[in-house]
């Protein structure tokens, strides 16, 4: 009898991986096709694979663009043939339950060393598109202090801009 179950039982889980695995390789092919848009400076390829609403959240505490903003400041590095280029190291993938959304995080190899990329994508019309996106520069925990004092006379003024919008 378990010889039995375990028949019914284990095709199914098998199916259920190799969909998982499926899904989570459509996903890597599209991130990773997007960051080589961008390394070859592929504007249509780069900005087709976002969402019409796509955000775009930059290293910058001031980057916060729409996609119609993002493509704006983006453009003359395309024209100019060099945009920027990542490479994933590492890459963790988790879906919604009905595999529609799925979310990520990432460990890229960049012109600023190590980057660390998450973000959403959705299925539109059977393909997997980039909603939100957000790039952020890792700092070794060790460098906080000296990034910090680098970084306070930058933000300072921002940070009192934006607790004065929040009145």
């Amino acid at each position: 009898m378990k010889k039995t179950l375990l028949l019914i039982v284990f095709p199914f889980f098998v199916t259920t991986i190799n969909a998982q695995d499926n899904l989570k390789t459509q996903i890597n092919n599209t991130l990773d096709a997007w960051h080589k848009a961008a390394a070859e400076a592929n504007y249509n390829n780069y900005f087709g694979a976002l969402t019409d609403d796509a955000v775009f959240i930059g290293t910058d505490a001031t980057e916060n663009w729409s996609k119609a903003a993002f493509q704006a400041y983006a453009k003359p590095y395309f024209e100019k043939g060099k945009a920027w280029s990542f490479t994933a190291l590492e890459r963790h993938i988790y879906f919604s339950e009905d595999k529609k959304t799925a979310w990520f995080d990432e460990l890229l190899d960049t012109q600023m060393k190590i980057c660390r990329g998450s973000g959403v994508l959705v299925l539109v019309n059977s393909q997997w598109k980039i909603k939100h996106y957000v790039l952020s520069m890792t700092i070794p925990n060790d460098n906080s202090d000296e990034v910090i004092k680098i970084k306070t006379p930058i933000e300072e003024a921002l940070i009192i801009d934006l607790k004065n919008k929040k009145k």
